[in-house]
């Protein structure tokens, strides 16, 4: 059997509307739960993943036996508490963590999807997660947190349904994505396009993989994620196990191996086509459009305690992006906190030990339990 096989899913069977206009129904949303639903049922908490991650956010990933995502944040006695807080996490659709996507079969066909799966945008995925409520019987969460795309689908989620959650800590994050994280998406998509084992999607039903080009685009996102000072600190120009310059084109430096070590095993627990459209699902990330321009009509009467949350050394969601969220929250009137925490760790901050941002999460929630 499997491994993907073994995860937990829940079957959706209504029709669901996706933004491209494609209804979608009868398929599976992989998820998985931390700590017990109390009896109120008022002390659920759903996490939402960033790009590269899956429903398992904390212990051990059972498919790839590795710490989950959110390890330091998420566990008994840890920031999120699960001896007293119920957390749920769901793999997006698109993913490849056993929710509809890419590399599902298509019953009709009895093939992989591939690319003949519809277009997806952060709205459907919230969309969907939603029925996790009333999957679980949940009338209201006490609260939805995530970072990166995960802190976009808090936004989206609050702006679908406000009456849903009592706190939202979107962490990391913007309401639109900018020209230049458009573009370096783009630079990882014609990486994986350009492979020459791509098949134009199909290549999950020819056997083949992309490996080289997912391996690229993994190795360019992750620059992203760190920071120019934490590079230096860590590699600096330091040589990979040898005294000089090897002169060809081997990884003569620590951070190329690191890099390509990092391109190597994201290719053993992701699929190059879910790769693609959560990017592109990303990228059409817009809430202020969604709006008509104005951001605070998406959170206007809200009753909903926000806590933003950015890192000095991120510099793919910069924290003038962050705040321009907390404008629009004052702007609507909302309750909203914003810290910015200092750190060299880069993007990659939130899913990292630093000691200030684990203190500021556990604080928000004792303080509004």
């Amino acid at each position: 059997m499997n491994k993907i096989d073994k995860v937990k899913t829940f079957v959706i069977e209504k029709p669901i509307k996706l933004d491209c206009g494609k209804t979608i129904s009868n398929f599976p949303v992989a998820y998985e739960t931390y700590g017990k639903l109390n009896d109120k049922r008022d002390n659920a908490i759903l996490a939402f993943h960033a790009l590269s991650g899956d429903q398992f956010v904390a212990g051990i990933n059972p498919i790839t036996n590795k710490s989950g995502w959110w390890s330091y944040l998420v566990g008994p006695n840890k920031p999120v508490d699960t001896n007293k807080f119920f957390v749920i996490c769901a793999n997006v659709i698109g993913g490849c963590m056993g929710s509809y996507g890419p590399s599902s079969i298509d019953e009709k066909t009895n093939k992989k999807i591939g690319t003949n799966f519809p277009v997806i945008t952060i709205n459907d995925m919230v969309n969907v997660q939603y029925n996790l409520l009333d999957f679980f019987k949940i009338d209201k969460l006490y609260s939805v947190m995530g970072g990166s795309m995960g802190g976009m689908q808090v936004l989206q989620f609050v702006a679908n349904f406000p009456n849903k959650t009592r706190t939202a800590i979107p962490i990391a994050c913007t309401a639109s994505h900018s020209a230049q994280n458009i573009a370096l998406n783009e630079l990882g998509r014609q990486a994986i396009m350009a492979d020459a084992n791509w098949k134009r999607g199909d290549y999950l039903n020819l056997e083949n993989s992309p490996d080289k080009g997912l391996s690229v685009a993994r190795m360019a996102a992750h620059i992203t994620y760190l920071s120019k000072k934490g590079l230096q600190e860590k590699f600096g120009r330091k040589l990979q196990e040898r005294d000089d310059l090897k002169f060809s084109f081997d990884a003569d430096f620590q951070i190329e191996s690191y890099l390509r070590h990092q391109g190597s095993a994201f290719v053993d627990r992701f699929d190059a086509n879910s790769y693609l459209y959560i990017t592109r699902a990303m990228d059409y990330f817009d809430l202020v459009k969604e709006y008509n321009g104005n951001l605070s009509s998406a959170f206007k009467g809200n009753k909903v305690k926000f806590f933003i949350i950015s890192f000095t050394s991120d510099w793919l969601y910069p924290t003038s992006e962050n705040k321009e969220i907390v404008i629009a929250l004052n702007a609507a009137g909302a309750d909203v906190g914003f810290i910015e925490i200092i750190s060299d760790k880069g993007h990659d901050s939130f899913l990292l030990e630093v000691p200030e941002f684990l203190k500021s999460i556990k604080s928000f929630l004792e303080a509004n339990y």
